[in-house]
């Protein structure tokens, strides 16, 4: 039996095609590397944390809040956004906010509205914008911004803000106060104070606190 075996300029003519596919195959996969580089190189970075999407998202809500299985607080807003992903978790209501708080006998203790409001961990409150607050002592607060720690139980502010009654009108800086707004002090304050012989008298003061008797419990 004979055996063919293939000439030698066959055998190079093999070798060499086998080493020119192999460097065809090496460029094209340094290619491909090279190219999804560059690809992964104009991908955007990963969303982080802060600016997660939200993990629920509400439109036109009216809702109660119960503390400690009671009913405290109304919240009324046109968007409601809640992230559990951030730290910490917050609650945002970018298109206004009117907050309602309720006593014992479930009347209205105090309500706040604003442009804006976060909730941060569902204990601190920031309100931005036009803030505006009513007790039930008719005083009004207004300023543009408002922290409320409901865990302390207080109120505060650092920009400019005024406080109206019946019987006076107070504005300074550094404003601090319980929840009910029934005793505060104001930095930098100027108070107005009619009397019923001159009208009215201002009077600049470093400082100015304020505490009015809570109203007593109906029964």
């Amino acid at each position: 039996m004979t055996t063919n075996h293939p000439a030698p300029h066959t055998a190079t003519r093999l070798a060499r095609l086998t080493r020119r596919s192999a460097l065809l195959w090496a460029l094209t996969i340094s290619a491909f590397a090279i190219s999804c580089a560059e690809e992964k190189g104009k991908h955007a970075p990963a969303i982080d944390e802060k600016d997660s999407v939200p993990f629920m998202q509400s439109w036109g809500i009216s809702t109660l809040i119960s503390d400690s299985g009671v009913i405290r607080y109304k919240i009324t807003a046109e968007e409601w956004n809640i992230y559990n992903t951030t730290n910490p978790p917050r609650w945002t209501f970018v298109k206004g906010i009117l907050l309602e708080k309720f006593d014992s006998t479930f009347h209205i203790d105090w309500f706040v509205q604003a442009d804006t409001a976060y909730c941060h961990n569902q204990e601190l409150w920031e309100l931005r914008g036009r803030v505006v607050i009513r007790n039930q002592e008719g005083t009004v607060f207004t300023s543009e911004e408002l922290f409320w720690d409901m865990d302390r139980h207080e109120m505060y502010s650092h920009m400019f803000m005024t406080i109206r009654k019946p019987d006076e009108f107070l504005q300074g800086y550094n404003f601090r106060s319980n929840e009910q707004m029934t005793r505060y002090t104001v930095s930098n304050a100027n108070a107005e104070t009619p009397f019923s012989d001159s009208g009215s008298t201002t009077a600049p003061n470093d400082s100015v606190m304020r505490s009015a008797p809570t109203k007593p419990n109906q029964p």
